[in-house]
């Protein structure tokens, strides 16, 4: 099996709705997949002993690749982006990481360009995600990868359709069917289409959230994240955190070509 490391900032601050509990009966995996900072140590662990920081989610930062090492050299205790645990990624030696909606370009304030992009551009890693998030503009998105020189497949199919909501179609490099994949890679596995919430204004609405969460000092994401929860009762937290899980067994079977063995 191919090693691979997941992000924990969604578990730590974006499924409001999912308990402890609930989390252990669906994780799969006893190995240590969780990448996090405890004392400013990078920890790889299993989510057993991960839970102890989601439960200090209050005191945990959320920390993205910019802030990575400044986090570590302060001794922080933080749960890691996408583009933090690409970094993680580097320093363990493992080729793959893991997350399931991930930035982009957009509006947001300090995220007009997320570091999740940079990050794929310039570090010798595949990242496995579900889609840019809805609340950014996709498009955009997907073409700066392409521009700068990321592939970005998707798998069984050559076009992004969205992460919770099923309205885009933006074209890809090409679909993964299986081929050995090389660094610099996004691969794109979407949820179900006939899983994803129905309702765009949901959407619109998380995105209020968030930037009155950041007008009030906050982080943007969790406070998007607590909003979609709410409004669709529950559901989006499942499907993101099944979206997840299912990465990480995605990223688990991919193969390599020659230059990364």
């Amino acid at each position: 099996m191919t090693e691979f490391v997941i992000e924990t900032a969604l578990l730590t601050h974006g499924l409001s709705s999912v308990s402890n509990d609930r989390l252990l009966e669906l994780w799969p995996w006893k190995e240590p997949r969780l990448v996090w900072l405890e004392g400013g140590r990078l920890r790889r662990g299993t989510l057993e002993e991960f839970l102890p920081i989601r439960d200090r989610c209050k005191t945990v930062r959320r920390v993205n690749r910019a802030g990575y090492r400044q986090a570590r050299a302060q001794g922080d205790d933080a749960a890691l982006t996408a583009s933090a645990t690409m970094e993680a990624a580097m320093d363990l030696s493992i080729p793959v990481a893991v997350t399931g909606g991930m930035g982009g370009i957009g509006d947001i304030a300090g995220e007009e360009l997320c570091p999740d992009l940079p990050a794929l551009a310039e570090l010798p890693i595949v990242l496995v995600a579900t889609a840019p998030k809805d609340v950014i503009d996709i498009g955009a998105t997907i073409k700066w990868l392409i521009v700068h020189g990321v592939k970005v497949l998707g798998k069984q199919e050559d076009i992004c359709t969205g992460f919770l909501l099923d309205n885009q179609r933006i074209p890809l490099s090409g679909a993964w069917q299986g081929q050995p994949v090389s660094p610099q890679t996004l691969l794109l596995q979407g949820i179900p289409a006939a899983d994803r919430l129905k309702d765009a204004g949901i959407i619109r609405e998380a995105r209020k959230a968030g930037k009155a969460a950041q007008e009030r000092g906050e982080a943007y994401h969790p406070a998007a994240n607590a909003a979609i929860d709410r409004l669709s009762k529950g559901r989006s937290s499942l499907l993101q955190l099944a979206s997840l899980i299912a990465n990480g067994k995605l990223a688990g079977s991919l193969s390599f070509g020659e230059e990364v063995r």
